[in-house]
């Protein structure tokens, strides 16, 4: 038995290795964001923009407050984002919306270290091999490029992940425990399921990815007590608890949706749900987008998501795939406890879900249609590969004898890892070829509106849908105090609100606003009263409607 000065040294250790992969990461960190905030590139995703805008808006707005949270996406990012937003630089720059992004960045490094360290703790052949594994999969996750880039921006893939990898690593913890039966060792597993849940809470209020993973979670938590016959109330009391943590988020989101808007499934089935958003674009008897009613084609169209956020060569990303089924299998064989790292593989089911039936849809460049849309989703599958890639690496060095031999397969697996991201960087990175493509137009429109809207008097009232180009607002530097926008509807009053400020506006802009800005096919352009207004200017860009900036002739005192 180990003394407990021994412990405590190898405690210390640990503790001391952990903050040195905490600070490089923090240093990969800041020097990526340098990276993108000096070329621009902040704010190319159209959602970093609406996610930066939706939390400036809850002090920054006509009808400030918590509602303007909004319904579709889930509330925690933007909150986070809150503070950092008060700075108008932050806010124009996008800073304000990286930062949170990139201490998740950081969190979720560490948890990969964390992860794999701890799961082979008590099963390494010695405790440098187990912690250069950590270190390896620590850097196939930290130095992935798709993911670099991502956590520069206001996206909510790194917080999402962050969350993910900390909610499996603490269930892992307690689904390990060497003696249940023990005082101290059944106190740390329930103490460490209790923190899976907290996690959870964070990933269901972050992505509704962490609905899926938290059903999975529960059922997993069932899976251990029974597997391991250590039921006892404790341990049963400490399963019930992480349950009610796990519903906690979804329950409240959903009583959110009733209240507010009358439907608790809003964010589902509501107007600017993705399933609304399909069913506008999808034609009689033909899919909206490859993979939709099949589930194999989603399966097949989420797994190339993944392998072209590891790789760009298919040959390469073979091998990717082949290790992270052969480190999958190798470490179930190896030791059948470790069965809770199966739950990094919950993103699979929940984006083939979410493809066939979900209204997601993933367009990659090599398959029809030949676009780039959603290419991110992939991401989520790099926790799996970094924990069995190294996992593989591992096993398979333990199991060999040569020394020659390990030293061969070590080095063609880091061969691998680092041959895949140097040429990522070199082509540019997937997800930053996706938010670049899709920007263009966008970006174009926005910098052109903003040149004109900067023009108008800095205390005038404007009226604009602010859904399709806020960013014009943002880059203007006007305030959205300044803006009567959809977000200033009342959502719970149904069918219609008339005596609402955004649909009395509409109804008479002259009253209300000073300029109105319509782009062709928005709310304010199809539903607002011209007839007494005169056009100042009309933006034209290609790829983009013809947004129009109308003078209403109101009287100002």
């Amino acid at each position: 038995m180990k003394s407990f000065s021994h412990e405590s040294r190898e405690d210390h250790s640990r503790n001391r290795e952990t903050l040195l992969v905490t600070q490089l990461a923090a240093g990969i960190s800041i020097l990526a964001f340098m990276i993108y905030l000096r070329h621009g590139s902040l704010l190319l995703y159209g959602d970093a923009v609406a996610h930066i805008n939706i939390a400036r808006r809850v002090f920054d707005s006509k009808t400030p407050g918590l509602l303007q949270l909004g319904t579709v996406w889930l509330p925690l990012p933007h909150l986070l984002m809150v503070p950092f937003l008060i700075s108008k630089t932050f806010w124009q720059t996008g800073i304000g919306g990286s930062i949170p992004s990139m201490i998740a960045y950081v969190l979720g490094v560490s948890g990969i270290f964390r992860l794999v360290r701890n799961s082979l703790i008590f099963h390494s052949r010695s405790e440098t091999a187990g912690r250069f594994a950590a270190w390896v999969a620590a850097g196939i996750y930290a130095a992935n490029p798709n993911l670099l880039y991502l956590q520069s921006t206001a996206m909510t893939e790194s917080l999402y992940l962050a969350l993910f990898i900390w909610a499996v690593a603490f269930f892992v913890e307690f689904a390990q425990a060497e003696d249940w039966s023990d005082g101290s060792k059944k106190s740390g597993a329930s103490s460490a399921l209790i923190k899976s849940g907290f996690c959870l809470i964070g990933a269901c209020l972050t992505r509704y990815d962490g609905w899926f993973l938290a059903a999975t979670m529960c059922a997993a938590a069932f899976v251990a007590l029974r597997r391991e016959g250590k039921n006892s109330k404790s341990l049963r009391s400490a399963v019930r608890k992480f349950v009610l943590l796990a519903a906690a988020a979804p329950i409240l989101w959903l009583a959110y949706n009733a209240v507010v808007y009358r439907n608790p499934m809003e964010f589902a089935n509501g107007p600017y749900s993705a399933k609304a958003i399909e069913q506008k674009s999808a034609t009689p008897g033909n899919p909206s987008h490859p993979g939709a009613h099949n589930l194999v084609v989603a399966f097949s169209f989420f797994l190339k998501s993944a392998e072209l956020n590891v790789a760009p060569v298919t040959v390469v990303q073979r091998l990717w795939i082949a290790l992270l089924l052969l480190g999958t299998a190798m470490t179930l064989l190896f030791d059948p406890r470790l069965w809770p790292l199966l739950l990094l593989w919950a993103p699979v089911p929940f984006y083939m879900l979410s493809i066939s039936y979900g209204g997601v849809p993933i367009f990659l460049p090599a398959w029809w249609p030949h676009s780039y849309y959603n290419l991110r989703y992939g991401l989520q599958l790099l926790p799996a590969f970094a924990v069995f890639v190294a996992l593989f690496m591992h096993l398979a060095l333990g199991l060999i004898v040569k020394e020659g031999s390990k030293t061969a397969v070590g080095s063609a697996v880091l061969l691998l890892v680092v041959g895949s991201y140097v040429s990522i960087w070199h082509q540019q990175p997937a997800c930053f070829r996706e938010a670049w493509v899709n920007s263009r137009d966008r970006i174009a429109l926005e910098t052109a509106l903003a040149e004109n809207l900067q023009k108008l008097p800095g205390d005038s009232t404007l009226l604009m849908y602010a859904g399709n180009h806020v960013g014009a607002l943002q880059d203007a530097g006007i305030p959205l105090s300044r803006v009567i926008n959809e977000g200033n509807h009342r959502p719970w009053k149904k069918p219609s609100d008339p005596q609402g400020l955004w649909e009395r506006a509409l109804a008479n802009p002259s009253q209300y606003a000073d300029y109105v800005v319509a782009s062709a096919g928005d709310d304010v352009a199809l539903h607002v009263e011209k007839a007494n207004l005169s056009s100042l200017v009309v933006v034209h860009t290609s790829g983009e409607p013809a947004t129009t900036v109308y003078w209403t002739h109101r009287q100002r005192h």
